[in-house]
């Protein structure tokens, strides 16, 4: 464009110094002056649309606190990146942005370790809700369902009943053994070596087997817990629904 305006002034200069204008010339030049025109005022109003938007997504003010007290700039120095700010469209005055402080080290790590208990319970819960959908389509009535929880509770029982029996063997055991280490000490003789490493041994065994006879009875309890709860859900799920 800035070529054509060029070389119509220079014909029409070139013109106006010489001899008569000659019509051909005459008529090239205004039409060289006239192109260039139009052209410049077909660019000149999305130049300025694109000047002005330029302008407006530069322009933009920033407001945070340094030590107490507002400050506002339109550029972010760099002891002020990591603080929290407010960023404003300078041409409207509109809050475009709320921008929170960086987090510390043990924040950012405080704040990983939360989001990792989250989907730790999310996945449970999402786990729970796969069994309770597979338990009602599982089982075509209540009594299946309870014969099912009915083979854990006997298998508990059986294991209840065996850790009994082992207590007391165990317990009767350790009774012969203690015996045998009054009647020794009874008679003046010190209680030898192996029989004691027998009575620590035996008292061991017998703390381990009450520990385990704790831990079944518990799990017995806890099923029928189970139990009660998947019936109430079960129920919940085979119910009629509404509409």
């Amino acid at each position: 464009m800035a070529r054509l305006l060029r070389n119509a002034v220079l014909l029409m200069t070139m013109d106006e110094q010489g001899p008569a204008m000659n019509p051909h010339r005459e008529s090239k030049a205004w039409a060289l002056a006239i192109t260039a025109g139009a052209l410049l005022l077909a660019s000149t109003p999305a130049a300025l649309a694109q000047k002005r938007g330029t302008d407006g997504a530069a322009k933009k003010l920033y407001c945070w606190d340094d030590n107490g007290r507002r400050v506002c700039g339109d550029a972010l120095p760099a002891e002020a990146v990591d603080s929290a700010r407010t960023e404003i469209n300078a041409r409207s005055g509109m809050t475009t942005a709320v921008v929170g402080r960086a987090l510390t080290a043990e924040e950012r790590i405080a704040a990983e370790e939360a989001e990792r208990a989250n989907a730790v319970t999310t996945a449970r819960e999402a786990a729970r809700l796969r069994r309770e959908r597979a338990m009602a389509e599982s089982y075509a009535t209540e009594t299946d369902l309870r014969r099912a929880y009915q083979n854990r509770i006997v298998l508990l029982d059986e294991s209840v009943k065996a850790s009994e029996l082992g207590i007391a063997g165990l317990r009767q055991s350790l009774l012969v053994l203690l015996r045998r280490a009054g009647e020794t000490e009874l008679a003046g003789k010190p209680v030898g070596t192996a029989l004691a490493g027998n009575i620590r041994g035996q008292h061991l065994q017998l703390l381990r087997q009450q520990a385990m006879l704790t831990q079944q009875q518990q799990e017995r309890l806890d099923v029928e817990d189970e139990l009660a709860a998947a019936l109430e859900r079960y129920r919940e799920l085979k119910a009629p629904r509404n509409g």
